[in-house]
C-alpha cells in the first residue's frame, strides 16, 4: 500500500526542512518552496521526496504545484503550511505593497491551497492541515503593522476551517510560534543567546507529526511551541 502523501508549503532549512525530514518516515513527501535549489537537495538526502517551485504570492503558482504533486504523488492526506513571511515596520514605515504581500503570503496563499486539497481530503473523509502561525496573531506591537494583521487573518482563516471541515474528517491544526527558531543566522544575530533561548525546529515538527496524527475523539486545534524561557 502507498504511503500517504505529505504537502510542505514553504520549506527552508529551519521549521521546513525539520517537517520534511520528519514526515518522509511514513508519507510521500512534497517540499514547495520559491526556488528548488535547497529542497531538490533536501530531496535527494531524505528520499521519497519531490520538490517543487512554489511562490505562495502567487496563487496560480499555488494551483500548478498542487495539481502536479497530485499527478506525481497522488492525493495530498497532509498539507503543512509553513508560508509566513512579512515585512517589518510601525504604521508610518510600511507600505501598502508590503501590507498586501504579508496577507497574501500568510491567508490567502494558504485559503488557495487549502481550496486545492480539500476535495480530496473530503471524499477521503480523512485529512490533515497543520499551519504554523505566530503569536504577532493575538498582539499587533508598533513593528508588526503588516505581520500582526497578516497573522491575525491566517488564524481566524484557519479557526473557520476547522470548525467547518472537522465534521468531514479534516483536522485544522495551529501551531503558534512563540520564540526565536533556531537557525544560523538567528543564531549570528544573538551570539550571546544560551541554546535553550531557541525554538528547536526539529521539536516543532514532531508536534506537527503528533497533531497530524491525533484521534478523532480528541484533536487539538491550538498549541504553542515556545521554549521555557520565552516571557509569555
Amino acid at each position: 500500500m502507498a504511503k500517504p502523501v505529505c504537502a510542505i508549503v514553504g520549506v527552508g532549512p529551519g521549521n521546513g526542512a525539520a517537517f520534511a525530514r520528519r514526515f518522509a518516515g511514513d508519507h510521500r513527501v512534497a517540499l514547495m518552496a520559491r526556488g528548488t535549489a535547497f529542497t531538490g537537495a533536501l530531496a535527494s538526502e531524505i528520499g521519497d521526496a519531490r520538490a517543487y517551485a512554489c511562490d505562495v504570492s502567487d496563487r496560480a503558482a499555488i494551483d500548478r504545484a498542487l495539481d502536479a504533486v497530485a499527478g506525481d504523488l497522488g492525493a495530498v492526506n497532509v498539507l503543512i503550511y509553513n508560508a509566513g513571511s512579512g515585512s517589518w515596520g510601525t504604521v508610518e514605515d510600511i507600505t501598502p505593497d508590503q501590507f498586501e504581500t504579508a496577507i497574501a503570503v500568510n491567508a490567502t496563499g494558504l485559503l488557495v491551497a487549502a481550496q486545492k486539497v480539500v476535495p480530496a481530503m473530503k471524499a477521503n473523509k480523512h485529512g490533515v492541515i497543520v499551519v504554523v502561525g505566530a503569536t504577532a496573531s493575538r498582539r499587533g506591537a508598533a513593528r508588526t503593522a503588516a505581520f500582526a494583521p497578516a497573522k491575525a487573518a491566517q488564524r481566524s482563516l484557519c479557526e473557520s476551517m476547522a470548525k467547518h471541515l472537522g465534521p468531514a474528517g479534516i483536522h485544522v491544526a495551529l501551531i503558534v510560534i512563540d520564540g526565536v527558531v533556531d537557525l544560523p543566522r538567528t543564531r549570528q544575530a544573538m551570539p550571546d543567546k544560551p541554546d535553550d533561548f531557541f525554538v528547536k525546529p526539529d521539536d516543532v515538527a514532531a508536534t506537527a507529526h503528533w497533531l497530524a496524527h491525533q484521534p478523532p475523539s480528541a484533536w487539538s486545534f491550538e498549541v504553542e511551541a515556545r521554549p521555557f524561557g520565552e516571557r509569555w
